[in-house]
């Protein structure tokens, strides 16, 4: 019987961890701070273990992972190079959800020499978004055309009836970093010409893109898209540029929560201070006329609608902050987390969809979409948590079966990983639709 060691019980795992245990060759040990979010999801399983386990004690994670025949890390991604050494050493397979960062790239040709594989990248996005833009491109290769042109964009949002704040948006773990995007630059291809988008910027280069049978959402680039002409193997592509949706209004929202600075990550003490206290510190004014001084501040009309947000989520309000001590982003995730929650019942949904624009040498010129729209379980699983976590239990199993047989450090590019892994999906009602038109 196999052992699987999971590093982590968050709110993604559930599914993941239900997967494996329904596998009957498999006995699956869920490791996490709080030993309790572990037995949660084992729920007295006999293939199940749930222990409890500090990540900063290496000698207890050696342990760990010595043991199992496959480390399963979902954890933050700093922790992930440190549990691959770990799995090189011993010679453990490993899978993550996460993006490969420098650092795990450099573990490659340890990972080869020690003979096992270091899946990275098989969550959503990133993963499912590889390895659907994959078939297709492989797809359009086989038929000897090129790929000139690919835009993706990818949200995890409400469900429409879910839709219920003046944000569009609800979180189902801290938002920390999904308001951190507000920090980051943005560069890619775009007709054959490199677009550089600085951080500031970022919220002012949206675009509106049409979902058919949702409507209209807006798209923001996602960090940097150009690795990803060498990474799909299309060096012929003139556009690649790969976003974020998010429901109209969401860009201005953000756009203006960065430029009152309340994104600060700088630790200071807030005691006693309410809400109307805090914003006026960030601003830097004593005025009484908080809405006036931010208005004044950022040049814009105090009837826009991003007032009608701040004053929901409280910011002008005398109601005493969350947090005593921390970064003034603390006290906005928290805030968030509280007030941007889904309730139970509600639904959340996930929305991909590809666009690729390809070349024939005797057919013309073709556009093909490919839509992925999921919903979570009423009272059961999120779409995040399924459409995160099974990819990864999938590619758990294939490699445990030895049917993904390549080493080193990889992401789901090649057929051997993303056919079956999206053969699979389609069982669980996880599939693309698929549109072509002659252009």
């Amino acid at each position: 019987m196999k052992k699987i060691l999971i590093l982590g019980a968050g709110l993604v795992a559930r599914p993941l961890v239900r997967y494996l245990l329904d596998q009957p060759d498999f006995r699956v040990e869920v490791a996490s701070r709080t030993v309790s979010k572990a037995e949660k999801l084992i729920e007295g399983h006999p293939r199940g273990v749930a222990k409890e386990l500090n990540l900063k004690s290496e000698e207890a994670l050696k342990g760990e992972v010595a043991g199992a025949d496959l480390v399963i890390s979902m954890v933050p991604y700093a922790f992930h190079p440190k549990v691959a050494e770990l799995c090189i050493a011993h010679k453990k397979q490993m899978v993550t959800t996460s993006y490969v960062s420098d650092t795990m790239k450099k573990l490659d040709a340890d990972a080869r020499k020690a003979g096992i594989i270091i899946l990275n990248e098989v969550g959503l996005d990133p993963g499912i978004d590889h390895m659907e833009a994959m078939r297709v491109i492989h797809e359009i290769h086989d038929k000897g055309g090129k790929l000139v042109g690919f835009i993706s964009f990818c949200g995890g949002l409400p469900a429409p009836e879910a839709n219920t704040n003046p944000f569009g948006y609800k979180f189902s773990w801290s938002p920390t970093g999904v308001l951190l995007a507000g920090k980051n630059s943005a560069q890619y291809l775009q007709d054959g010409e490199e677009v550089v988008i600085p951080s500031e910027k970022l919220f002012e280069s949206y675009s509106l893109r049409t979902i058919e049978g949702l409507g209209v959402f807006e798209g923001y680039p996602n960090r940097n898209s150009l690795p990803y002409i060498e990474l799909y193997g299309v060096p012929e592509t003139k556009t690649m540029l790969r976003g974020t949706l998010r429901n109209v209004g969401w860009c201005e929202t953000v756009r203006t929560l960065v430029r009152l600075n309340v994104l600060d990550q700088e630790e200071k003490d807030w005691t006693g201070m309410t809400f109307a206290d805090f914003l006026r510190k960030l601003l830097g004014t004593r005025a009484k006329d908080l809405k006036k001084a931010v208005s004044e501040r950022l040049g814009i009309s105090p009837g826009l609608a991003i007032f009608r947000r701040l004053e929901w989520l409280g910011f002008f309000s005398d109601e005493p902050l969350p947090l005593q001590k921390g970064s003034a982003l603390d006290i906005v995730s928290a805030r968030m987390t509280a007030k941007l929650a889904y309730v139970p019942g509600e639904r959340d949904m996930i929305v991909l969809q590809h666009e690729f624009f390809a070349s024939y040498p005797k057919a013309g010129k073709e556009k093909i979409v490919s839509t992925l729209i999921d919903f979570g379980i009423p009272g059961g699983d999120s779409s995040m948590a399924r459409t995160v976590g099974l990819p990864a239990a999938i590619g758990t199993k294939l490699i445990l079966e030895g049917k993904i047989r390549e080493t080193g450090v990889h992401i789901p590019v090649s057929p051997e990983i993303y056919l079956p892994i999206l053969a699979e999906l389609k069982t669980l009602n996880i599939a693309f639709k698929e549109k072509r038109e002659k252009l």
